[in-house]
């Protein structure tokens, strides 16, 4: 029980800790970048600019009407993570504590983008933008980077860390 209870005050605290970060720093865009000119660093690999994102990913889906891009990229999404939260939450004990680090990366990033579409008329707000050249990423925000991080952890925790080496029993990993 007192495993379970930590693990899950661990993901909440968390969670709530990437979310704040997400909402404050896209408020700050808000009120610093939004109609201004792009700021650029590090010669023009990374720049803060302002943008309102009606879309998913890369503005994919911006033209679909707002009554289907509310429950395609707000309510579907919402669902979603609330049955990702009952998983974790029914499954604590068993749940590594680096995988529930992803997964509240992933849980806080897809909080904090549905946040804004649900609070702010079904866009997102995006600022950073990093690249070399003529090859750049597209905009985003920190919900997008916890997101990506989480989905990476995810993948590189399952794929490689979670292995037993070969000719060892699963009670010497416990």
């Amino acid at each position: 029980m007192a495993t379970s209870f930590l693990r899950i005050t661990l993901f909440c605290v968390s969670s709530l800790f990437l979310i704040s970060w997400d909402r404050v720093t896209k408020d700050m865009a808000k009120e610093h970048l939004k109609d201004k000119a792009s700021y650029s660093y590090f010669h023009e690999s990374f720049r803060l600019t302002y943008m309102e994102n009606t879309g998913a990913m890369l503005s994919m889906g911006d033209v679909i009407s707002k009554t289907t891009s509310f429950w395609l990229f707000s309510m579907l999404p919402l669902c979603f993570l609330g049955g990702f939260l009952v998983y974790i939450v029914k499954r604590s004990k068993r749940i590594s504590y680096k995988k529930l680090l992803v997964f509240s990366l992933i849980f806080a990033g897809g909080i904090g983008n549905i946040f804004d579409r649900i609070w702010f008329d079904c866009h997102v707000s995006d600022f950073m933008n990093i690249g070399w050249g003529n090859i750049r990423t597209g905009i985003f925000n920190f919900a997008d980077v916890w997101i990506t991080t989480g989905v990476i952890g995810l993948f590189f925790f399952s794929r490689y860390l979670d292995q037993k080496p070969p000719g060892i029993s699963n009670s010497f990993l416990k």
